[in-house]
């Protein structure tokens, strides 16, 4: 089983600690249960920042709460993909973190284009459901081709946001990425569309471990990790409409 999410991948369910007295295993039910607890942290700690973003009507104040939830989300994904067994606690942190980050981060959007925000949810979920539906009918099916073509995609998209990163520190930059013109939005719409064919990836894993009887902590794991590419998704999403918004 191989996966490009760094969370849900192919060496995700080797040596898995065991947690004493329990014998409760992963099912689809329980982490289908737990990303919806999930991403109802993630909207309530999204309200927060957003609503302090139009009640300050100061941009400044809510960038702190955007560039700390960031640094946190990614500390907290850093121990739970290292510490698998402390998902219970660390996978509903993470949300919070990422609600917080993402509520600032959408409204500063939603302040530049009105309404591209709703735009981008309803394509995230509109995305999720259809791949949803088009993997459980077995439209799409996570081959082995197929896993290792979304992976070798999604490192290279990763390392040219590494490059690109890296870059700006000297004062460059590599100018389709952040473009908006016909090159620019191509990258974007190439870049979404991996991010989606992610989650059928992450749909095979969560069936997987079901199937392995792995511990019931891994409900928890696995729910981080699908939301880990929602959250790209969202991003991709919402950079790309901007693109076209600014054209």
């Amino acid at each position: 089983m191989r996966t490009s999410n760094p969370a849900l991948n192919e060496k995700a369910f080797q040596g898995l600690p065991a947690i004493p007295g329990a014998t409760a295993t992963m099912t689809i039910q329980g982490t289908v249960n737990k990303s919806g607890l999930l991403l109802v942290i993630l909207v309530l700690c999204a309200s927060y920042t957003w609503n302090l973003f139009y009640s300050s009507e100061d941009p400044a104040k809510v960038m702190p709460y955007v560039i700390g939830g960031m640094i946190v989300g990614f500390i907290l994904a850093l121990i739970t993909v290292f510490k698998k067994t402390a998902s219970p606690i660390t996978a509903p942190l993470y949300a919070a973190a990422e609600g917080i980050f993402l509520g600032g981060l959408s409204a500063t959007f939603e302040a530049m284009y009105p309404g591209i925000v709703i735009q981008a949810v309803g394509l995230t979920f509109g995305t999720l459901f259809a791949l949803l539906m088009a993997y459980r009918s077995g439209l799409i099916k996570a081959t082995e081709n197929f896993k290792l073509g979304v992976t070798a995609a999604t490192g290279g998209i990763f390392l040219l946001y590494l490059v690109s990163m890296v870059m700006r520190f000297f004062g460059a930059s590599i100018p389709f990425i952040h473009d908006s013109g016909p090159i620019g939005i191509g990258f974007s719409v190439f870049v979404v569309v991996i991010a989606a064919l992610n989650l059928v990836l992450d749909f095979d894993f969560i069936e997987k471990g079901a199937e392995r009887g792995a511990p019931a902590y891994m409900e928890w794991y696995a729910s981080f990790g699908l939301m880990v590419t929602l959250v790209w998704l969202y991003l991709e999403i919402l950079r790309l409409l901007s693109k076209t918004r600014r054209r």
